[in-house]
């Protein structure tokens, strides 16, 4: 399951993210998006759980909860949009 998390506090790194997801199962990657310029995060990023109950008790267990002082908000990624010919 592909996850979407918003609202991250700037600071925390892909690790920190993965243990927060850790806690309900298994992780099989995480990417915080950065600005291809600066290197500073953007404040979201994906987390891919290969386990679709426990993808989606991350998400109704971590959705709103408070990780380094930002409450993070948590869904399902909606797969990406097929370009048009």
């Amino acid at each position: 399951m592909n996850i979407y998390v918003r609202n991250l506090n700037f600071s925390l790194t892909e690790d920190e993210l993965r243990q927060v997801f850790a806690q309900f199962g298994a992780v099989d990657s995480v990417k915080i998006i950065k600005d291809k310029f600066t290197g500073r995060a953007k404040g979201f990023g994906f987390v891919e759980m290969p386990n679709e109950s426990e993808g989606q008790a991350a998400i109704d267990k971590l959705n709103g909860t408070d990780v380094k002082g930002r409450n993070m908000f948590v869904d399902k990624a909606n797969p990406p949009k097929a370009k048009e010919a």
